[in-house]
């Protein structure tokens, strides 16, 4: 019942953001007090980061309990996110997998990330991934949000920040 009234609550959330709705805030409230409720981290565009997050943090995102919190941490650092599926590959499938790849990432090294870690970013697929890591090197991280935002669009550019190495 819970995880229905969370999908509820969360489409809810995503229509009335989507609409400029003013009880966006008050949909947005009893999501994230259902999400308390049942101890997991919802999906978003912010993720965490594989290299620095936390046991705890691990531990928020659904399926994963002590036993993978403590595989996610055994393999530190991570260079890209096809390492991450090789190891976890080794104690879940695919599909547990790509669940947990809607609450983490491996942080993009702007000139050195191979294309499918560059694909972590909301709303670029493997071929504008692909298309980012040809038009290398990029001066600096403002250049390549740059060419985020005209190989995927802005939404893209502004998520890209997020997934960032420092």
């Amino acid at each position: 019942m819970k995880t229905v009234r969370l999908f509820v609550l969360m489409t809810l959330t995503l229509s009335m953001t989507a609409c400029g709705s003013k009880e966006t805030a008050e949909v947005t409230a009893g999501a994230d007090s259902l999400q308390t409720e049942l101890g997991t981290r919802p999906v978003t565009a912010e993720k965490l980061n594989l290299n620095t997050a936390t046991k705890e943090e691990f531990m928020t995102i659904p399926g994963v309990g002590e036993r993978m919190a403590r595989e996610f941490d055994e393999y530190r650092p991570y260079a890209s996110i096809v390492q991450f599926r090789n190891e976890m590959g080794k104690y879940v499938d695919e599909a547990t997998i790509a669940g947990y790849e809607d609450h983490v990432y491996v942080p993009i090294d702007i000139n050195a990330s191979d294309a499918e870690t560059v694909a972590q970013i909301l709303g670029l697929d493997l071929a504008g991934a692909e298309q980012l890591v040809a038009m290398r090197p990029f001066a600096d991280r403002e250049a390549f949000v740059a060419a985020v935002t005209e190989v995927a669009g802005g939404i893209s550019s502004q998520f890209s920040r997020l997934y960032l190495a420092e």
